[in-house]
């Protein structure tokens, strides 16, 4: 189980609880972690990771300076990066299929990376609070577990997850950082807010929203954000929730309806209509190809056209 912290290997946990109890260095990195100030990112140099998404990179990229993700609740947003080659890879995992997800982070970084190069491989995990289904609690776990359970040697940096990322506020419980940022240059993580979360915000957001699984986002050796083809059906029925007050929409389409961010609700509107808009998937994939996005020397993600 070759996960470290401090140079030692760690021993099978049963929950976080117990991980915060037999280290609790991580406690106090934690709370070092999320006192660091809010960046609000420039979206000239960024690249953003929605839900069930990852991208990977290295310092030589010249299109992306921060690859960033928030609106986690929750959500787990999990950091691999090789001291080495600096290479870096960034998710965001809502626990739709842990176990297969994270060896698709491990392999975009080792990738990226020289194997004779010397350095390790270095996770950082933030995301989830105290919600009151123990769905972070879970994810928290099973994130550890399955980084156990690799063959690689990865060293646990930092670890502001569940407990240690909780706060109430008007007798609710919330995460206290709910995004966070990763400088490609430096290795820095840091808690992070987005006013741009795109290329193609919508039709990523409706990939996740029909059941896309985890997917890889970025093409570092092209500087080009990949997005899909994917593939939906159509639902009409899923008109009924335009319809719904901001309550009941909260209840049922999020797994944290009292720490959501304010936008949640038109955000989930704006998703079901791109989805009704383009009822057949297909339409949106010329030759059933990705669409590609590049960055122009405004700082733009534009769409390559075939």
């Amino acid at each position: 189980m070759p996960l470290f912290i401090q140079n030692r290997r760690i021993d099978r946990i049963s929950s976080t609880e117990e991980l915060f109890d037999k280290y609790p260095h991580l406690k106090e990195n934690a709370r070092t972690f999320r006192s660091k100030p809010l960046v609000d990112v420039d979206p000239k140099c960024l690249l953003y990771v929605q839900q069930r998404e990852f991208a990977a990179t290295t310092p030589a990229d010249n299109c992306v300076s921060v690859i960033g993700s928030d609106d986690a609740t929750t959500c787990h947003l999990v950091v691999v990066r090789h001291t080495g080659s600096g290479a870096v890879c960034l998710a965001h995992c809502d626990g739709s299929s842990t176990w297969s997800e994270v060896p698709l982070l491990i392999k975009a970084v080792t990738s990226l990376s020289n194997v004779s190069e010397e350095g390790r491989l270095e996770l950082h995990l933030v995301g989830g609070f105290n919600d009151e289904s123990k769905t972070s609690h879970k994810l928290s776990l099973n994130i550890l577990v399955e980084f156990q359970k690799h063959k690689e040697d990865i060293h646990l940096e930092t670890c502001c997850i569940t407990e240690m990322n909780d706060i109430i506020v008007g007798g609710n419980n919330r995460p206290i950082v709910y995004g966070i940022g990763v400088n490609v240059k430096t290795g820095d993580v840091f808690p992070a807010s987005f006013p741009y979360k795109g290329p193609a915000e919508e039709l990523r957001s409706a990939r996740t929203f029909t059941g896309g699984q985890m997917a890889d986002i970025y093409d570092s050796s092209q500087g080009h954000v990949r997005i899909g083809p994917c593939k939906w059906s159509p639902n009409l029925d899923i008109a009924f929730w335009l319809s719904q007050d901001d309550d009941t929409i909260l209840k049922y389409l999020s797994t944290s309806p009292m720490a959501e961010p304010p936008y949640f609700v038109q955000h989930m509107k704006s998703t079901i209509r791109f989805i009704l808009e383009h009822p057949n998937s297909d339409s949106l994939f010329s030759a059933g190809q990705p669409q590609l996005y590049h960055r122009t020397e405004r700082g733009d993600w534009e769409r390559v056209v075939p």
